[in-house]
């Protein structure tokens, strides 16, 4: 079996085509891999979902893209995969839905006429859609069950309100979910799936002669290559909002917290996010960090807590995330205010700033050898910037970041008037919470 490549050691370029009616396919040579692993990523998620009654369709559509073809039912499906030792599974998330498939790579495709009947010629059949209609409404009451996921999903309202589809939650709504029908999927699939808007990624042990021949089995075995061009699934950018939302969840032993300020989007280049991606790190990346330090060893005030600067398409949020005992939470916000402070100073960040750019480093190093980031980076590059970003190039640019440029990034926090953060509190939430935090941030609570 081929050794992975030391990670100094130059790649396997990645090899790009481009269909006649635009739909893009990428490899990722990973010639010490033992098995494949085959995405269909489409652009649209539920920032594409405009109209509030539509929130939450993309999601159902991705389960019920299993739920059967015109020639497999559900229980089809799944034989089919696993009589090939296969793993077979799709998530939604704000910008694009996506189906996987992995397994041995003399199967290779197989997958692809899977994934094709899947992603193309879903049925949607209406018992099915009523049993999976529950389980989604099931999976809805888990995440309002839990002051974590509450918390981020009050955190977007926040940010951009209930108005964008940015501030909506990827699930939708329960009143959605029991009224989708059968109609209402197809009508969005047939707007929303055009080739320019489908990347299909694989990343194994194949090279030009292998995807040569996956190219043309996609173009002219499946229905991929008859797909109509479409036009670019588009989103409106949203408007930060800010300003401060609570809520209670009854039973809840702890303050759930999400605190963020607005940081620049994907398509404005490294130069202007990678200093929030690094201000990020340097401030919540490792147990050795100023947050986890303050907050966790030296005051107990939280399990866990976590920063990182999040570069959508559409935006950017610099999160920083913890929950604690009601008791401790005007502390752990207080806490966290003078953290941001402290770091707008500018003080004593030199042996800081270098653990952070190495810790980046590490992470973007690793992530060449992890096949599922790599297919779904390359899949965000071709969406947005229409080519592969190059890793080395994103490392000399992180290097490029200056201390001043990181500091900037805390200073311009400091300035209420030029950035309003957003803040979320979920879970047993103190009044005495929602006013410090009021106080502190210059918020206003939202209805």
């Amino acid at each position: 079996m081929h050794a992975p490549p030391a990670s100094s050691a130059p790649q396997p370029a990645p090899l790009l085509s481009t269909l006649a009616n635009g739909l893009r396919l990428v490899a990722i040579p990973m010639p010490w891999r033992a098995t494949v692993s085959l995405s269909v990523f489409v652009r649209t998620g539920s920032l594409h979902e405009q109209l509030p009654r539509l929130n939450g369709i993309s999601h159902v559509v991705e389960h019920m893209a299993f739920k059967g073809t015109a020639t497999r039912d559900c229980q089809r499906i799944n034989l089919d995969a696993e009589a090939l030792g296969a793993d077979v599974n799709a998530h939604t998330d704000k910008d694009h839905t996506a189906f996987h498939i992995e397994g041995l790579p003399e199967d290779l495709p197989a997958f692809v006429d899977l994934l094709a009947d899947i992603v193309l010629n879903p049925s949607f059949p209406e018992e099915e859609l009523a049993r999976e209609l529950r389980v989604i409404e099931q999976e809805y009451n888990e995440y309002e069950e839990d002051p974590s996921a509450l918390a981020f999903r009050l955190f977007d309202q926040a940010c951009y309100g209930s108005r964008h589809p940015a501030g909506r939650p990827i699930i939708g709504t329960r009143a959605n979910i029991r009224r989708f029908k059968r109609r209402d999927l197809l009508d969005y699939v047939g707007r929303q799936y055009s080739a320019c808007n489908v990347v299909i990624g694989v990343a194994g042990p194949l090279d030009e002669r292998r995807f040569e021949a996956l190219r043309r089995q996609i173009e002219a075995q499946t229905g991929f290559g008859a797909m109509p061009a479409g036009t670019p699934n588009l989103i409106e950018q949203p408007a930060w909002q800010g300003g401060l939302k609570a809520r209670r969840l009854a039973g809840s032993g702890q303050t759930q917290l999400v605190l963020g300020f607005a940081a620049p989007a994907l398509p404005e280049g490294e130069a202007r996010t990678l200093p929030h991606v690094l201000a990020a790190a340097l401030l919540g990346e490792g147990m050795s960090s100023p947050l986890l330090d303050e907050i966790r060893e030296r005051r107990g005030l939280a399990y866990n807590a976590g920063c990182a600067a999040d570069i959508w398409p559409h935006g950017g949020q610099f999160v920083i995330d913890a929950a604690t005992s009601p008791e401790q939470a005007v502390e752990l916000l207080e806490a966290v205010h003078a953290l941001l402070r402290r770091h707008a100073d500018g003080a004593d960040q030199e042996v800081a700033l270098e653990r952070a750019r190495r810790q980046l480093r590490v992470r973007a190093l690793r992530g060449l050898e992890q096949p599922s980031r790599r297919l779904e980076a390359a899949a965000q590059d071709l969406f947005t910037f229409s080519r592969l970003r190059d890793t080395q190039d994103w490392l000399r640019h992180l290097d490029a970041v200056t201390p001043a440029q990181v500091r900037a990034v805390f200073e311009a926090m400091q300035e209420q008037n030029r950035a309003r953060p957003a803040l979320a509190l979920a879970g047993s939430v103190p009044a005495k919470a929602r006013e410090r935090a009021a106080a502190l941030f210059g918020l206003g609570e939202q209805a």
